[in-house]
């Protein structure tokens, strides 16, 4: 599978020239096989440096490369897809606070619905 399209890949790289800002994320990686989340944010002019949350058996923002995403082999010649119906619907800070409180990171509305009103009376 191609993991990241010319449209998603022109998205990714855009949010990466405007560091800083709390952006939606735009892809959702992940293993098809067992532990693995990545909802991605950012890509770096270099081509290979994504910015997002990632969940290894504990979720972290930080950066990762595309390339080892890319490599990785999978039993059964699988390896690291993305979700095809996946819509980012927050900002990243969002997901990265509710996957905080819950231990692995979170996709239901519910959740990321209480996440966001907590990180908005957060900042009042």
């Amino acid at each position: 599978m191609i993991l990241l399209t010319q449209d998603l890949r022109a998205r990714l790289l855009a949010n990466g020239r405007r560091r800083g800002l709390d952006h939606v994320p735009v892809v959702k990686f992940f293993n098809p096989l067992g532990i693995g989340t990545w909802l991605v944010t950012e890509l770096d002019e270099d081509g290979d440096t994504l910015f997002g949350l990632a969940d290894l058996g504990e979720p972290e923002l930080g950066s990762f490369s595309l390339a080892e995403m890319e490599a990785v082999q999978l039993p059964f010649g699988m390896g690291i897809e993305r979700d095809l119906l996946f819509e980012g619907a927050f900002p990243l800070s969002v997901y990265a606070w509710a996957a905080h409180k819950a231990g692995r990171i979170v996709l239901d509305e519910r959740s990321l619905r209480f996440a966001a009103a907590a990180l908005q009376r957060e900042g009042q």
